[in-house]
């Protein structure tokens, strides 16, 4: 692949920057990021990728805009309110960056089109707002071996944290934190819960760089921790997740593939 004199002018701050250069900018244009609703959190993790120059982008949504999402989803806008989210989404990431190949998916992921979804991108990232979804892209990422970035909101915070199970021991799922999700009143959803819409952002951006760290091998992965962000008290904080060694997905994912 040789870039453009236009790509390269924009992405010249990529390039200067030796842990990307020019090598790093083809790879990005390469990848294929596949990101799992575009509300809140996959609204600014879109922007970026975008931005980026992650080449193929795919987008699964099977809602439309609604006035109320619009305090914190930036990637719609109010001209769109009752167009299908991953359309409004494509409008706008078509208008940021033309390199970039986005693709609609306007539907749920279950468990019969999951598979079908995942198995043409190369890193998963989950901005998801509900536990049966993310235990079906755990699952299913650890089964075809594709990593999973994965971010979720509460009114006033925010946590992120990247799935590598596939790579064995040291390397926890999300089932390995959460072994099952906790009841419907104890966690609940934003429509009653409210949420702090900048919060949405915080979390999404930073969604944003561990997906670009993942496709470029920089730094220090997510794989293993859980990076949590409180609002309010204007602090982040660490910590380690322990791979569990009695994790119903681990052991069931890792015999399907010796199989």
């Amino acid at each position: 692949m040789e870039l453009s004199d236009e790509q390269f002018e924009r992405y010249a701050r990529h390039m200067i920057l030796d842990e990307v250069g020019e090598e790093g900018q083809k790879r990005l244009l390469a990848s294929r990021v596949l990101v799992v609703g575009a509300g809140g959190l996959g609204s600014p993790l879109l922007l970026y990728l975008a931005a980026a120059g992650v080449g193929t982008i795919g987008v699964v949504d099977p809602d439309r805009v609604d006035l109320s999402n619009l305090q914190r989803q930036i990637v719609h806008a109010s001209d769109r309110i009752g167009a299908m989210k991953v359309e409004s989404a494509r409008l706008t990431l078509a208008a940021l960056n033309p390199d970039v190949a986005v693709i609609a998916h306007p539907e749920r992921l279950e468990a019969a089109s999951a598979e079908r979804l995942i198995g043409d991108y190369d890193l998963v990232a989950d901005g998801s707002d509900n536990f049966a979804t993310r235990y079906l892209l755990t699952e299913r990422c650890f089964r075809l071996r594709k990593p999973l970035v994965a971010g979720a909101l509460s009114p006033f915070e925010g946590q992120l944290s990247t799935f590598k199970a596939y790579l064995g021991a040291g390397h926890p799922c999300y089932r390995c934190l959460f072994r099952e999700a906790p009841p419907p009143d104890l966690v609940p959803r934003c429509e009653t819960a409210g949420i702090f819409g900048a919060v949405a952002g915080v979390i999404g951006t930073l969604q944003a760089v561990e997906v670009l760290k993942e496709l470029l091998g920089l730094g220090e992965s997510l794989d293993g921790s859980l990076l949590i962000y409180d609002a309010l008290e204007a602090r982040f904080h660490r910590i380690r997740i322990p791979k569990d060694p009695e994790c119903p997905n681990c052991a069931v994912a890792a015999l399907d593939i010796a199989l």
